[in-house]
């Protein structure tokens, strides 16, 4: 999955979901939707936490982009701290997050293998990043951004390199986000650790997908299907399940209201929070 879009990222949306990020007071922990795997996280204090933000084209015609761009990064100045999940272009791209850090000279926290795309896409060349913003976690690590408390925690996604995963703790609120995770042995361990509220959990259907390097099209499986997503939030105990990703690629995409009978007799998750792009809720 890589694109090597225009530094210069033309949102359909202008800049008005920025500012109303910008502008936004939560109360708690308000929580927006960027489409894809792309969040972000502000408490009442202001600090801003984005995560796996994304405003890229895909790689057409094997990866094509489903939905709106909702804004261009050159736009975002209110971030205390960008976050990525894995290394695929559509969690670490230089394009829809150096502009970001860049801004609001945010730091930026990935494993290894992300902060490896940085480098080879140039992100300190290419755009006004210093290189101390780039920050390399691992599984284990432990972080504060303004009110926010970020454990990096392991997870199963066997197509990428070096993924990880967020417990982000604000007061009494805690968020999972796993980016492309499986269901993992280690999920029922954060459920007794954690008191989870929301969980993130990237769901999709199986699709035929054009090879990077034959462009045959190829079965495909990069996501969690119904019963692999709620047998995540189980193990995680989470009082809401929030599915992703299920919008963004052509001949992946699902239809997240099916989740409504997976889920219907479990004790966990509790609720299904259906967001689409662009949706704010409040934990």
């Amino acid at each position: 999955m890589s694109d090597t879009s225009d530094p210069r990222i033309a949102s359909d949306w202008g800049d008005w979901l920025p500012r109303t990020i910008e502008a936004a007071e939560p109360d708690g922990v308000a929580v927006w939707y960027l489409g894809c795997n792309g969040f972000v996280l502000k408490g009442s204090d202001e600090t801003s936490v984005w995560i796996d933000p994304y405003v890229g084209l895909g790689d057409p015609p094997r990866t094509v982009r489903m939905i709106p761009v909702p804004f261009d990064p050159h736009d975002v100045y209110d971030a205390d701290a960008v976050l990525a999940t894995h290394e695929h272009t559509d969690h670490t791209h230089g394009p829809s997050q150096a502009p970001i850090l860049a801004n609001s000279g945010a730091p930026f926290y990935a494993a290894d293998d992300s902060l490896a795309v940085t480098e080879t896409e140039g992100w300190t060349d290419g755009w006004d990043v210093d290189p101390d913003q780039l920050n390399e976690v691992d599984e284990g690590d432990s972080f504060s951004v303004g009110g926010f408390e970020i454990d990096v925690v392991e997870v199963a996604d066997a197509d990428a390199t070096h993924p990880v995963g967020y417990v982000i703790r604000y007061g009494d609120t805690t968020v999972f986000h796993g980016g492309d995770t499986k269901p993992h042995d280690g999920f029922a361990d954060l459920g007794e650790t954690y008191d989870v509220d929301l969980a993130v959990v990237a769901f999709g259907s199986v699709g035929r997908v054009p090879d990077k390097e034959t462009r045959e099209p190829q079965r495909t499986r990069w996501y969690c299907d119904e019963n692999q997503a709620v047998e995540i939030a189980e193990a995680l105990r989470a009082d809401r399940l929030l599915p992703s990703h299920w919008d963004m690629w052509k001949g992946l995409t699902a239809d997240p209201t099916a989740l409504h009978e997976h889920v219907r007799s479990f004790a966990f998750p509790e609720r299904l929070e259906v967001v689409e792009i662009g949706d704010r809720i409040d934990l």
